[in-house]
């Protein structure tokens, strides 16, 4: 498979080869036969990739406005690792694609294999599309027509907002590639429709299209204009389809609408808006999400669900279709606007063309490639004839952020040798496995597992499927490091359990880890040298300030990622476990009552263990804290004598004879030291470096908490 990525921090496109996506539930994988450049959304992420450091933080305030909190929080290096690290991620370009379904996925059986199908893939000759993102194409429309599908969902979304009515005047302002599109759609709607634009090439287009027209690049009054259009009445609508930083095309659009006219944002331009020019009129102001309904709601876009036909009549995929229909009949022309076609191995011209023509609309690629070569399920990365000598040789199952930023890199450190890497959609893995060297990227994760050239398998993916992969992994005889949770359910638990027990039968015994690094950072071990002494029970407070997540994200559906508790509250269960150095005898949880509104309570609760030597530790979990505040606070009480961690930058002892601070100048966490450690086991042949027992006790409290918390539901 081959896919075009851009360089976020460098600029430049590139054409990517990866293995072919493997077909997941809901899900659609489909052989790309035309897409189209979005000429203003790709012309702004190319020019934002080219652009040098300051002009990107110019370009995002809000995001400045993050890097200045997190620096104050988590250090200064630390951060600059983390800016450099997201720059780094090369990101997929397109959004309208034209193909034939290869395979269906489980609940995707609306379609079938050979049907001819619009999605918002992108720019690649294999895309997996979940099912909601895709559309049938009709017979007698061609592949050069369905490919604006998507992009002129946009303007039809735009459209179904402002509510316009048989005989209304309505503006377009800016008739790039969507404008255009908008303004034939309004015409079908039996609009009076006036196009405003600097470029008089797109305004002859309008023009042909039926739109009366208006450029202010030839000293013509856009607002006169509308009010002259509207036969001084004042215009309908307005429908903003521009890309500028100027606050005019609102102001414009307000002064130029009539008592109570509408106006619609599609594209990206100023908002420093005047109230005075919405206040006297009553004007209604509205900003259009993307190509329908459904868009950004993962229960639609990636689990399937649909919203009720009677209740939500225009979905985005309902769009599609509208869209399609609309091409079907010929109300919809789209061959004016195709500025040039491209092979899409020739992709680095069209994106040529985009930079260096401002007019250029409709730019096409087509995919010609045969099919059969496309499906490749593992792709060498770097060529060699032998492996370095290391007792561990590592398949890596996961390449999100964590594991591309922080694990990989620590496992290269620790002189592992990178066999594979695998992800269920391909591009991560090649992109990732280049960078790190990788011999292999690969989709076939249960081959990878079986690979007799591999003896350790890393597992850093969504928290369900932690426990199957390692249970994989355990049959086959597997080394397995494992980022937490262990397991997300008892069911799970007493499954990896048996698997063990299994795996340890026989004469290789594999190592099993959870990577539980907080005990392993220097900090933590220091803390643990000076309690060590101290045989008097100890008393802990552990504040995590977690900072909220959506609740549309992926590890509150306990399906999925099991919640915040067993997802990352087991780290300081564990570290408060590792620091008393005895059994837990007793838990108690209380969560936050729920608020008006607010439907995730989980991630807001007070976690109480006790031991066996009569230590207790309270752990706040808050995902309602301020930003600007630690992340993690540790405080001890033991013998007379006080530890503080602050942030796992700043220790400080107090009644400690020789000990008063420990200062770091960036943040450690203990995960190169975790996974040195790992690696060293299997080296020498020795303990693990977190008893087994450990793990299944830590693991098991931790469903506990959970389940207590959700039992005070």
């Amino acid at each position: 498979m081959k896919q075009i990525l851009q360089d976020m921090a460098k600029g430049g496109s590139e054409i990517t080869e990866a293995p072919c996506p493997s077909v997941s539930r809901g899900h659609l994988l489909i052989n790309t036969s035309a897409s189209l450049i979005s000429a203003g959304t790709e012309r702004m992420l190319v020019g934002f990739g080219k652009a040098n450091y300051i002009d990107k933080a110019r370009q995002q305030p809000e995001k400045v406005k993050m890097v200045l909190e997190k620096v104050q929080t988590d250090g200064l290096m630390t951060t600059i690792d983390a800016v450099k690290s997201k720059l780094g991620q090369p990101l997929p370009l397109g959004y309208c694609n034209v193909g034939y379904v290869h395979e269906v996925g489980v609940g995707a059986e609306q379609f079938k294999a050979g049907d001819r199908v619009v999605s918002n893939g992108p720019h690649a000759d294999v895309v997996r599309v979940a099912k909601n993102l895709c559309a049938k194409i009709p017979d007698n429309v061609s592949d050069q027509q369905a490919a604006f599908t998507v992009v002129a969902s946009i303007g039809l979304q735009g459209i179904r907002l402002i509510k316009p009515t048989l005989g209304e005047s309505i503006v377009v302002t800016g008739v790039g590639l969507i404008g255009l599109l908008t303004v034939q759609l309004l015409k079908a709607h039996g609009c009076r429709v006036l196009a405003i634009d600097y470029d008089h090439s797109k305004l002859e287009l309008a023009k042909r299209f039926g739109a009366e027209i208006c450029n202010p690049g030839r000293g013509e009054d856009p607002v006169a204009a509308g009010l002259a259009f509207s036969r001084g009445q004042g215009v309908d609508g307005v429908i903003i389809t521009a890309s500028t930083k100027s606050n005019d095309p609102v102001t414009q659009g307000a002064r130029m609408s009539r008592k109570r006219g509408r106006i619609v944002l599609v594209g990206v331009v100023g908002l420093e808006l005047n109230r005075a020019d919405f206040y006297e009129k009553e004007l209604s102001f509205q900003v259009s999400c993307s190509y329908g309904p459904g868009r950004y709601d993962s229960s639609y876009e990636e689990n399937g669900n649909d919203y009720p036909y009677g209740f939500v009549r225009w979905t985005q995929q309902r769009n599609f279709v509208a869209i399609l229909d609309m091409m079907a009949t010929g109300q919809l022309d789209v061959m004016p606007l195709i500025t040039n076609s491209f092979e899409f191995d020739n992709a680095k011209a069209a994106y040529d063309l985009l930079t260096e023509d401002a007019s250029a609309l409709g730019l096409l690629l087509k995919y010609s490639s045969n099919v059969d070569e496309r499906h490749v399920k593992n792709v060498k990365l770097i060529e060699t004839n032998e492996c370095k000598p290391s007792a561990v040789t590592l398949g890596f199952v996961g390449a999100g952020n964590y594991a591309s930023r922080t694990l990989i890199p620590a496992f290269k450190a620790a002189n592992a040798v990178l066999h594979s890497l695998a992800t269920s959609g391909g591009v991560n893995s090649a992109i990732h496995g280049a960078k790190n060297g990788f011999r292999i990227a690969t989709t076939d994760t249960t081959e990878m597992i079986k690979n007799p050239d591999i003896n350790t398998i890393a597992i850093v993916t969504q928290h369900n499927s932690h426990a199957s992969f390692i249970n994989q992994a355990l049959e086959c005889g597997k080394h397995i490091f494992v980022e937490k949770p262990l397991a997300i359910n008892y069911e799970q638990l007493e499954s990896v359990r048996q698997a063990y027990i299994n795996a340890t039968k026989s004469e290789e015994k594999p190592l099993l880890m959870v990577g539980f690094n907080r005990r392993f950072s220097p900090h933590i071990q220091k803390m643990k040298s000076l309690l060590t002494p101290i045989k008097t029970p100890k008393s802990f407070i552990m504040t995590m300030n977690a900072g909220d997540i959506p609740a549309e994200h992926w590890v509150h559906d306990l399906n999925k990622g099991g919640g915040r508790i067993i997802g990352e509250a087991c780290h300081y269960i564990d570290l408060m476990r590792f620091l008393v150095g005895h059994e837990i005898k007793s838990v108690q949880a209380i969560r936050m009552g729920a608020e008006q509104g607010v439907d995730i309570v989980e991630d807001k609760a007070t976690i109480s263990l006790g031991f066996t030597d009569g230590s207790f530790g309270t752990i706040h979990y808050f995902a309602n804290g301020s930003n600007s505040f630690p992340k993690e606070r540790i405080e001890i009480f033991a013998g007379g004598k006080i530890l503080q961690l602050d942030n796992f930058v700043k220790l400080t002892g107090y009644g400690f004879k020789g000990f008063k601070k420990m200062n770091l100048w960036r943040q450690d966490k203990g995960q190169k030291a975790c996974t040195k450690a790992f690696v060293e086991a299997i080296e020498n042949g020795g303990k693990p470096p977190i008893a087994i027992d450990e793990l299944f006790e830590v693991a098991k409290i931790t469903i506990d908490v959970a389940t207590l918390l959700r039992e005070q539901g």
